[in-house]
Order: C-alpha cells, then structure tokens, then sequence
C-alpha cells in the first residue's frame, strides 16, 4: 500500500525494497519540478496578458487622442485662408467691410475653439529661436538688430495635435553671420 504522506514513519516504508523507494523519490521530485514549471509558466503568461492589456489600452487611448486628425488637417487650408482675408487691409470699403471683417474674426475665433478644445495648438512661432522639430525654414533674410536663427516672419503657421506636429509652421529665419 503506497503512503502519499512524505512525513510518515520510516516504519512504514520497512518492508519496501529500496530501489522502489528511490523510484518513487525520483518520481516525486520529478512531479515537484513538473509543478514548479507550471507555475513558472502561468505566471510568464499572466504577465504577458497584463502587459497586452496595457498594450490595447494605450493603442485605444492614441486611437482616441488621434481620431480627428484627418478632419482637422482638412480644416488647415480654411484656417489658412481666414487668415489671409483677415491680414488683407480694411481699405476705404465702409462700414460693410468692416462688419464682414468682423464676422470673418468671429468665423476663425469659433473655428480655433472647436479646433483647440479637439487637441488641436496654433504654432506661431513669429520672434522665437529656430525650431526644426516644428518649423520649416522656407529662406533666410539679413536682419539687423535680430539674434541669427531667429524666426523673422511666419509664412504659414504650423500646428499641433496633442503634442504631436501636424504641419510645420513655414518660416523665414534670421542669417547667421559667417
């Protein structure tokens, strides 16, 4: 009769043979290695699940945060050309120029809201120091009193979508004197 209680006397392994005794050892020390690996394994898959779970939730999470990307790139060029009618001057046209270039200002105000509360940020980087990680220098120009590498005028302006470049802003750059 085979005893699974490995603290029971020696009295009654007694009449066993030992080399029964050794085999069945072995076995035991062969099961406990089995279950050691098993364990081993399932705590190598549970952390995999968790880190693909962490995974799938930071994919969602940018997926979310980048999802109006296409639509706001798209809204570029209207921002663009708001700009444009807006930085033409008022000229002698009256009082109807003046309400439409009122308009035209409220227009773009509204756009830049709904722009900026989807992630969206202006870079006018017009006066600052060069940024190759979000301008595009188009030329430079010789300007005096100006320190070299400073943004002298801006051309386009540039965005960002939460922190990320969407359009670089198109520059023209101060000379640095050689």
């Amino acid at each position: 009769m085979h005893n699974d209680n490995p603290s029971a006397d020696a009295g009654d392994w007694a009449g066993a043979p030992v080399n029964e005794i050794e085999a069945l050892l072995g076995e035991v020390d062969q099961l406990r290695a089995t279950v050691v690996g098993l364990k081993d394994e399932t705590l190598r898959e549970r952390a995999e699940l968790d880190n693909q779970r962490k995974r799938l939730a930071r994919d969602v999470d940018m997926a979310r945060k980048f999802a109006n990307e296409r639509l706001l790139s798209e809204l570029l060029p209207v921002l663009d050309s708001l700009d444009a009618g807006l930085a033409t001057p008022a000229g002698d046209a009256g009082d109807s120029a003046g309400a439409l270039r009122a308009g035209l200002e409220l227009t773009r105000k509204q756009l830049l809201k709904v722009a900026e509360d989807n992630g969206l940020a202006v870079v006018d980087p017009q006066g600052q120091a060069f940024d190759p990680d979000q301008h595009q220098a188009i030329s430079q120009a010789e300007a005096p009193g100006a320190a070299p590498g400073t943004v002298l005028q801006v051309f386009q302006k540039g965005y960002l979508l939460n922190g990320r470049l969407l359009r670089p802003a198109l520059v023209v750059v101060a000379r640095h004197d050689d």
